[in-house]
Protein backbone atom coordinates (compact mmCIF):
# COMPACT_ATOMS: atom_id res chain seq x y z
CA UNK A 1 0.00 0.00 0.00
CA UNK A 2 1.35 3.42 -0.92
CA UNK A 3 1.53 6.26 1.64
CA UNK A 4 -1.05 8.20 -0.36
CA UNK A 5 -3.47 5.28 -0.33
CA UNK A 6 -2.95 4.77 3.41
CA UNK A 7 -3.69 8.47 4.05
CA UNK A 8 -6.90 8.35 2.03
CA UNK A 9 -8.06 5.24 3.84
CA UNK A 10 -7.41 7.01 7.15
CA UNK A 11 -9.67 9.84 6.01
CA UNK A 12 -12.40 7.31 5.30
CA UNK A 13 -12.20 6.10 8.89
CA UNK A 14 -12.33 9.63 10.32
CA UNK A 15 -15.15 10.97 8.15
CA UNK A 16 -18.11 9.58 10.20
CA UNK A 17 -16.99 11.52 13.32
CA UNK A 18 -17.49 14.77 11.39
CA UNK A 19 -20.98 13.94 10.13
CA UNK A 20 -22.72 16.32 12.62
CA UNK A 21 -20.45 19.27 11.75
CA UNK A 22 -21.38 19.68 8.13
CA UNK A 23 -22.22 23.36 7.70
CA UNK A 24 -23.50 25.43 4.80
CA UNK A 25 -21.62 24.66 1.57
CA UNK A 26 -20.18 21.37 2.83
CA UNK A 27 -21.15 18.02 1.29
CA UNK A 28 -22.98 15.50 3.51
CA UNK A 29 -20.67 12.98 5.16
CA UNK A 30 -21.93 10.13 2.98
CA UNK A 31 -21.23 12.15 -0.19
CA UNK A 32 -17.81 13.18 1.03
CA UNK A 33 -16.95 9.61 1.89
CA UNK A 34 -18.04 8.46 -1.55
CA UNK A 35 -15.89 11.15 -3.15
CA UNK A 36 -12.86 10.10 -1.11
CA UNK A 37 -13.47 6.44 -1.96
CA UNK A 38 -13.72 7.29 -5.66
CA UNK A 39 -10.49 9.26 -5.51
CA UNK A 40 -8.83 6.39 -3.64
CA UNK A 41 -9.88 3.81 -6.21
CA UNK A 42 -8.79 6.10 -9.03
CA UNK A 43 -5.36 6.63 -7.50
CA UNK A 44 -4.89 2.91 -6.95
CA UNK A 45 -5.74 2.20 -10.57
CA UNK A 46 -3.26 4.82 -11.75
CA UNK A 47 -0.45 4.16 -9.28
CA UNK A 48 -0.78 0.42 -8.72
CA UNK A 49 -1.16 -0.88 -12.26
CA UNK A 50 -0.09 -4.53 -12.59
CA UNK A 51 3.68 -4.90 -12.56
CA UNK A 52 3.62 -6.78 -15.87
CA UNK A 53 2.48 -3.58 -17.56
CA UNK A 54 5.59 -1.82 -16.23
CA UNK A 55 8.28 -4.18 -17.52
CA UNK A 56 9.89 -4.86 -20.89
CA UNK A 57 9.49 -8.55 -21.85
CA UNK A 58 12.71 -10.29 -22.89
CA UNK A 59 12.29 -13.17 -25.32
CA UNK A 60 9.04 -15.11 -25.16
CA UNK A 61 6.95 -14.61 -22.03
CA UNK A 62 3.36 -15.49 -21.18
CA UNK A 63 1.17 -13.63 -18.66
CA UNK A 64 -1.64 -15.76 -17.25
CA UNK A 65 -4.95 -14.79 -15.65
CA UNK A 66 -3.32 -14.46 -12.23
CA UNK A 67 -0.88 -11.85 -13.53
CA UNK A 68 2.16 -14.12 -13.29
CA UNK A 69 4.69 -13.63 -16.09
CA UNK A 70 5.96 -17.08 -17.11
CA UNK A 71 9.36 -17.80 -18.65
CA UNK A 72 10.10 -21.03 -20.48
CA UNK A 73 12.84 -20.63 -23.08
CA UNK A 74 16.46 -19.82 -22.27
CA UNK A 75 17.09 -16.09 -21.91
CA UNK A 76 13.45 -15.18 -21.44
CA UNK A 77 12.55 -12.71 -18.71
CA UNK A 78 11.98 -9.02 -18.16
CA UNK A 79 13.81 -5.71 -17.80
CA UNK A 80 12.74 -2.60 -15.93
CA UNK A 81 14.06 0.51 -14.22
CA UNK A 82 13.42 0.88 -10.51
CA UNK A 83 13.67 3.89 -8.21
CA UNK A 84 13.30 3.16 -4.52
CA UNK A 85 14.90 1.98 -1.30
CA UNK A 86 13.95 -1.66 -1.69
CA UNK A 87 13.08 -4.21 -4.34
CA UNK A 88 11.71 -7.72 -3.95
CA UNK A 89 10.80 -10.18 -6.69
CA UNK A 90 8.55 -13.17 -6.16
CA UNK A 91 9.17 -16.24 -8.30
CA UNK A 92 6.67 -18.96 -9.12
CA UNK A 93 7.71 -22.54 -9.72
CA UNK A 94 6.19 -25.16 -12.02
CA UNK A 95 5.08 -28.74 -11.31
CA UNK A 96 8.71 -29.80 -11.12
CA UNK A 97 9.78 -27.20 -8.57
CA UNK A 98 8.96 -29.55 -5.70
CA UNK A 99 8.95 -33.04 -7.16
CA UNK A 100 11.50 -32.63 -9.95
CA UNK A 101 15.05 -33.87 -9.59
CA UNK A 102 17.70 -31.42 -8.42
CA UNK A 103 19.28 -31.26 -11.85
CA UNK A 104 16.12 -30.28 -13.70
CA UNK A 105 14.78 -27.21 -11.89
CA UNK A 106 14.76 -23.72 -13.40
CA UNK A 107 17.80 -21.51 -12.92
CA UNK A 108 17.17 -17.75 -12.74
CA UNK A 109 19.48 -14.74 -12.44
CA UNK A 110 18.74 -11.16 -11.44
CA UNK A 111 20.98 -8.36 -12.68
CA UNK A 112 21.30 -4.92 -11.16
CA UNK A 113 22.89 -2.37 -13.51
CA UNK A 114 24.46 -5.22 -15.47
CA UNK A 115 25.88 -7.05 -12.43
CA UNK A 116 24.49 -10.44 -11.46
CA UNK A 117 23.37 -10.12 -7.85
CA UNK A 118 21.16 -13.23 -7.58
CA UNK A 119 21.58 -16.71 -9.06
CA UNK A 120 18.87 -19.09 -7.83
CA UNK A 121 17.34 -22.48 -8.54
CA UNK A 122 13.54 -22.37 -8.40
CA UNK A 123 12.97 -25.24 -5.98
CA UNK A 124 9.67 -24.05 -4.51
CA UNK A 125 6.26 -23.11 -5.83
CA UNK A 126 6.84 -19.63 -4.35
CA UNK A 127 10.19 -17.99 -3.72
CA UNK A 128 10.89 -14.41 -2.67
CA UNK A 129 14.14 -12.70 -3.67
CA UNK A 130 15.39 -9.52 -2.02
CA UNK A 131 17.30 -7.67 -4.72
CA UNK A 132 18.22 -4.72 -2.49
CA UNK A 133 16.99 -2.82 0.58
CA UNK A 134 18.32 0.04 2.65
CA UNK A 135 17.78 3.59 3.80
CA UNK A 136 18.99 5.30 0.64
CA UNK A 137 16.93 5.59 -2.51
CA UNK A 138 18.58 4.36 -5.68
CA UNK A 139 17.76 4.12 -9.37
CA UNK A 140 18.88 1.04 -11.29
CA UNK A 141 18.12 -1.15 -14.28
CA UNK A 142 16.93 -4.63 -13.34
CA UNK A 143 16.91 -7.72 -15.54
CA UNK A 144 15.39 -11.07 -14.61
CA UNK A 145 16.76 -13.83 -16.87
CA UNK A 146 15.92 -17.55 -17.05
CA UNK A 147 19.31 -19.17 -17.51
CA UNK A 148 18.17 -22.76 -18.10
CA UNK A 149 16.23 -24.20 -20.99
CA UNK A 150 12.57 -24.88 -21.57
CA UNK A 151 12.29 -28.65 -21.73
CA UNK A 152 13.10 -29.23 -18.06
CA UNK A 153 11.21 -26.40 -16.41
CA UNK A 154 9.12 -23.25 -16.58
CA UNK A 155 9.14 -20.52 -13.95
CA UNK A 156 7.46 -17.18 -13.48
CA UNK A 157 7.54 -13.80 -11.78
CA UNK A 158 4.35 -13.39 -9.74
CA UNK A 159 5.14 -10.00 -8.17
CA UNK A 160 7.59 -7.10 -8.18
CA UNK A 161 7.49 -5.12 -4.93
CA UNK A 162 9.15 -1.78 -4.19
CA UNK A 163 8.50 1.21 -1.95
CA UNK A 164 9.24 3.34 -5.01
CA UNK A 165 8.32 2.90 -8.67
CA UNK A 166 9.23 0.86 -11.74
CA UNK A 167 8.96 1.47 -15.46
CA UNK A 168 9.87 -0.59 -18.54
CA UNK A 169 13.52 -0.57 -19.62
CA UNK A 170 14.17 1.10 -22.95
CA UNK A 171 14.06 -1.14 -26.02
CA UNK A 172 17.27 -1.58 -28.02
CA UNK A 173 17.50 -0.33 -31.59
CA UNK A 174 18.54 -3.82 -32.80
CA UNK A 175 16.63 -7.05 -32.18
CA UNK A 176 17.99 -10.56 -32.72
CA UNK A 177 16.52 -14.05 -32.60
CA UNK A 178 18.62 -17.21 -32.29
CA UNK A 179 17.12 -20.58 -33.18
CA UNK A 180 19.24 -23.48 -31.99
CA UNK A 181 19.96 -26.51 -29.87
CA UNK A 182 21.99 -27.24 -26.74
CA UNK A 183 24.82 -24.99 -27.89
CA UNK A 184 22.48 -22.00 -27.89
CA UNK A 185 21.05 -23.11 -24.52
CA UNK A 186 24.48 -23.03 -22.88
CA UNK A 187 24.35 -26.74 -22.04
CA UNK A 188 26.92 -27.58 -19.38
CA UNK A 189 28.85 -24.35 -19.83
CA UNK A 190 29.38 -24.08 -16.06
CA UNK A 191 31.10 -27.47 -16.04
CA UNK A 192 34.37 -26.40 -17.73
CA UNK A 193 36.25 -29.50 -16.60
CA UNK A 194 33.82 -31.87 -18.32
CA UNK A 195 33.18 -33.82 -15.11
CA UNK A 196 29.39 -33.89 -14.79
CA UNK A 197 26.32 -35.17 -16.58
CA UNK A 198 23.67 -32.66 -17.65
CA UNK A 199 22.13 -30.52 -14.92
CA UNK A 200 20.22 -27.27 -15.27
CA UNK A 201 22.39 -25.65 -12.64
CA UNK A 202 25.36 -25.86 -15.03
CA UNK A 203 23.38 -24.35 -17.91
CA UNK A 204 23.73 -20.60 -18.52
CA UNK A 205 22.53 -19.06 -21.78
CA UNK A 206 24.22 -15.73 -20.99
CA UNK A 207 27.60 -17.39 -21.54
CA UNK A 208 26.76 -18.56 -25.07
CA UNK A 209 27.82 -17.23 -28.46
CA UNK A 210 24.21 -16.09 -28.99
CA UNK A 211 23.84 -13.96 -25.88
CA UNK A 212 27.38 -12.62 -26.17
CA UNK A 213 26.78 -11.61 -29.80
CA UNK A 214 23.62 -9.75 -28.83
CA UNK A 215 25.45 -7.96 -26.02
CA UNK A 216 28.32 -7.00 -28.33
CA UNK A 217 25.84 -5.50 -30.79
CA UNK A 218 23.69 -3.93 -28.03
CA UNK A 219 20.63 -5.88 -29.16
CA UNK A 220 17.50 -7.20 -27.49
CA UNK A 221 17.58 -10.97 -27.91
CA UNK A 222 15.18 -13.90 -28.05
CA UNK A 223 16.44 -17.50 -27.89
CA UNK A 224 14.39 -20.41 -29.25
CA UNK A 225 16.54 -23.41 -28.42
CA UNK A 226 16.18 -26.99 -27.20
CA UNK A 227 18.95 -29.43 -26.30
CA UNK A 228 19.08 -32.48 -28.54
CA UNK A 229 16.74 -30.99 -31.15
CA UNK A 230 17.26 -30.54 -34.87
CA UNK A 231 15.68 -29.63 -38.20
CA UNK A 232 14.89 -33.14 -39.48
CA UNK A 233 16.09 -35.29 -36.58
CA UNK A 234 16.90 -34.89 -32.94
CA UNK A 235 19.95 -36.59 -31.50
CA UNK A 236 19.86 -40.34 -32.09
CA UNK A 237 22.18 -43.25 -31.42
CA UNK A 238 20.23 -46.09 -33.03
CA UNK A 239 20.38 -44.95 -36.65
CA UNK A 240 16.68 -44.10 -36.70
CA UNK A 241 15.36 -40.62 -37.48
CA UNK A 242 14.25 -38.90 -34.26
CA UNK A 243 11.22 -36.83 -35.26
CA UNK A 244 10.11 -36.29 -31.66
CA UNK A 245 12.72 -33.57 -31.13
CA UNK A 246 12.38 -31.03 -33.92
CA UNK A 247 12.65 -27.28 -33.37
CA UNK A 248 10.17 -26.44 -36.18
CA UNK A 249 7.47 -28.33 -34.25
CA UNK A 250 7.58 -25.77 -31.45
CA UNK A 251 8.72 -22.63 -33.24
CA UNK A 252 5.18 -21.22 -33.22
CA UNK A 253 4.64 -22.09 -29.55
CA UNK A 254 5.45 -20.31 -26.30
CA UNK A 255 7.83 -23.19 -25.67
CA UNK A 256 7.95 -26.86 -24.78
CA UNK A 257 8.40 -28.40 -21.35
CA UNK A 258 7.66 -31.74 -19.74
CA UNK A 259 6.34 -29.84 -16.73
CA UNK A 260 3.11 -27.87 -16.30
CA UNK A 261 2.67 -24.45 -14.71
CA UNK A 262 0.03 -22.05 -13.43
CA UNK A 263 -3.35 -23.69 -13.70
CA UNK A 264 -1.91 -26.88 -15.20
CA UNK A 265 -0.91 -25.19 -18.46
CA UNK A 266 1.58 -26.73 -20.87
CA UNK A 267 3.95 -24.46 -22.76
CA UNK A 268 3.36 -26.11 -26.12
CA UNK A 269 -0.42 -25.51 -25.96
CA UNK A 270 0.12 -21.73 -26.03
CA UNK A 271 0.48 -20.17 -29.46
CA UNK A 272 3.23 -17.57 -29.88
CA UNK A 273 2.41 -14.27 -31.59
CA UNK A 274 5.50 -13.53 -33.69
CA UNK A 275 4.52 -9.86 -33.98
CA UNK A 276 5.45 -9.42 -30.31
CA UNK A 277 9.12 -9.61 -31.25
CA UNK A 278 10.21 -8.63 -34.75
CA UNK A 279 13.94 -9.42 -35.12
CA UNK A 280 16.22 -7.53 -37.48
CA UNK A 281 18.54 -10.54 -37.60
CA UNK A 282 17.69 -14.22 -37.18
CA UNK A 283 20.48 -16.76 -36.67
CA UNK A 284 19.59 -20.42 -37.20
CA UNK A 285 22.18 -22.80 -35.73
CA UNK A 286 20.77 -26.28 -36.30
CA UNK A 287 22.38 -29.39 -37.73
CA UNK A 288 24.59 -30.75 -34.97
CA UNK A 289 21.93 -33.21 -33.81
CA UNK A 290 20.66 -33.85 -37.34
CA UNK A 291 24.14 -35.11 -38.22
CA UNK A 292 23.69 -38.02 -35.81
CA UNK A 293 21.10 -39.34 -38.29
CA UNK A 294 21.92 -37.72 -41.64
CA UNK A 295 25.68 -38.13 -41.37
CA UNK A 296 27.19 -38.78 -44.80
CA UNK A 297 24.09 -40.55 -46.10
CA UNK A 298 23.05 -38.62 -49.21
CA UNK A 299 19.37 -39.60 -48.98
CA UNK A 300 19.20 -38.48 -45.36
CA UNK A 301 21.07 -35.29 -46.19
CA UNK A 302 18.47 -34.59 -48.88
CA UNK A 303 15.78 -34.84 -46.19
CA UNK A 304 17.76 -32.39 -44.04
CA UNK A 305 18.02 -29.92 -46.94
CA UNK A 306 14.35 -30.24 -47.79
CA UNK A 307 13.12 -29.77 -44.22
CA UNK A 308 15.59 -26.92 -43.64
CA UNK A 309 14.24 -25.17 -46.76
CA UNK A 310 10.68 -25.65 -45.53
CA UNK A 311 11.55 -24.19 -42.13
CA UNK A 312 13.36 -21.19 -43.62
CA UNK A 313 10.32 -20.42 -45.74
CA UNK A 314 8.13 -20.46 -42.65
CA UNK A 315 10.53 -18.22 -40.74
CA UNK A 316 10.48 -15.83 -43.69
CA UNK A 317 6.68 -15.92 -43.73
CA UNK A 318 6.36 -14.82 -40.09
CA UNK A 319 9.34 -12.43 -40.23
CA UNK A 320 9.34 -10.95 -43.76
CA UNK A 321 11.86 -8.19 -43.01
CA UNK A 322 14.50 -10.12 -41.06
CA UNK A 323 17.95 -11.02 -42.35
CA UNK A 324 18.41 -14.79 -41.89
CA UNK A 325 21.83 -16.34 -41.17
CA UNK A 326 22.01 -20.14 -41.46
CA UNK A 327 24.98 -21.29 -39.39
CA UNK A 328 26.74 -24.41 -38.17
CA UNK A 329 30.13 -25.62 -37.01
CA UNK A 330 30.87 -25.20 -33.30
CA UNK A 331 30.45 -28.92 -32.50
CA UNK A 332 31.07 -30.12 -36.03
CA UNK A 333 30.46 -28.90 -39.58
CA UNK A 334 29.58 -32.14 -41.39
CA UNK A 335 26.26 -30.80 -42.70
CA UNK A 336 27.48 -27.30 -43.53
CA UNK A 337 27.76 -28.03 -47.29
CA UNK A 338 24.06 -28.98 -47.14
CA UNK A 339 23.27 -25.57 -45.63
CA UNK A 340 25.22 -23.81 -48.35
CA UNK A 341 23.37 -25.82 -50.99
CA UNK A 342 20.00 -25.08 -49.42
CA UNK A 343 20.67 -21.34 -49.14
CA UNK A 344 21.86 -21.08 -52.74
CA UNK A 345 18.84 -22.98 -54.10
CA UNK A 346 16.46 -20.99 -51.91
CA UNK A 347 17.84 -17.67 -53.12
CA UNK A 348 17.56 -18.71 -56.76
CA UNK A 349 14.02 -19.98 -56.30
CA UNK A 350 12.66 -17.04 -54.30
CA UNK A 351 14.87 -14.10 -55.25
CA UNK A 352 15.26 -13.50 -51.50
CA UNK A 353 18.72 -12.00 -50.98
CA UNK A 354 18.33 -11.40 -47.24
CA UNK A 355 19.75 -14.78 -46.30
CA UNK A 356 23.25 -16.28 -46.14
CA UNK A 357 25.24 -19.23 -44.82
CA UNK A 358 27.86 -18.83 -42.10
CA UNK A 359 30.29 -21.39 -40.69
CA UNK A 360 31.67 -21.23 -37.16
CA UNK A 361 35.09 -22.62 -36.32
CA UNK A 362 34.96 -26.08 -34.75
CA UNK A 363 35.79 -25.93 -31.04
CA UNK A 364 39.46 -26.40 -30.19
CA UNK A 365 39.55 -28.75 -27.22
CA UNK A 366 43.31 -28.41 -26.79
CA UNK A 367 43.02 -24.66 -26.37
CA UNK A 368 39.62 -24.28 -24.73
CA UNK A 369 38.58 -27.65 -23.30
CA UNK A 370 35.13 -29.23 -23.17
CA UNK A 371 32.11 -28.64 -20.97
CA UNK A 372 29.53 -31.31 -20.12
CA UNK A 373 29.12 -34.04 -22.75
CA UNK A 374 31.71 -32.47 -25.07
CA UNK A 375 29.83 -29.18 -25.31
CA UNK A 376 31.62 -25.84 -25.81
CA UNK A 377 33.13 -23.94 -22.92
CA UNK A 378 32.62 -20.23 -22.40
CA UNK A 379 36.01 -19.64 -24.04
CA UNK A 380 34.75 -21.37 -27.20
CA UNK A 381 31.52 -19.39 -27.08
CA UNK A 382 33.50 -16.15 -26.84
CA UNK A 383 35.46 -16.99 -29.99
CA UNK A 384 32.27 -17.93 -31.84
CA UNK A 385 30.56 -14.71 -30.73
CA UNK A 386 33.49 -12.65 -31.96
CA UNK A 387 33.39 -14.28 -35.39
CA UNK A 388 29.61 -13.93 -35.73
CA UNK A 389 29.63 -10.34 -34.48
CA UNK A 390 32.24 -9.38 -37.07
CA UNK A 391 30.24 -11.11 -39.80
CA UNK A 392 27.02 -9.29 -38.90
CA UNK A 393 28.87 -5.98 -38.98
CA UNK A 394 30.41 -6.86 -42.35
CA UNK A 395 26.90 -7.41 -43.69
CA UNK A 396 26.03 -3.90 -42.55
CA UNK A 397 23.31 -5.13 -40.22
CA UNK A 398 24.78 -3.51 -37.11
CA UNK A 399 27.43 -1.07 -36.03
Amino acid sequence: MTNKTALLLSLLILLPSFSGCAGSGNAPAETAAAQVQTETESSVIQEDAPFYEKVLPMGRTYTDESGTVWMALSGSGMAFDVTGKSLKIKLAGDSGALVGQDGTKARVAVYLDGERVIDEMVDRREKELTVFEGDTERTAEVRVVKLSESTNSVCGVSAVETDGSIKPAAEKALKMEFIGDSITCGYGVDDPEHKLTFKTDTEDCTKTYAYKTAEALDADVSLVSYSGYGICSGYTTNGKQNTNQLVPTYYDKFGFSYTSFGFEKKADTIEWDHSKFEPDVIVINLGTNDASWAGSNEENQAVYISMYDEFVRHVREVHPDSYIICSLGIMGNQLYPCIESMVEAYRKDTGDERISAFMFDVQDVNADGYATDWHPTEATHEKAAKKLTDYIRELGLAK
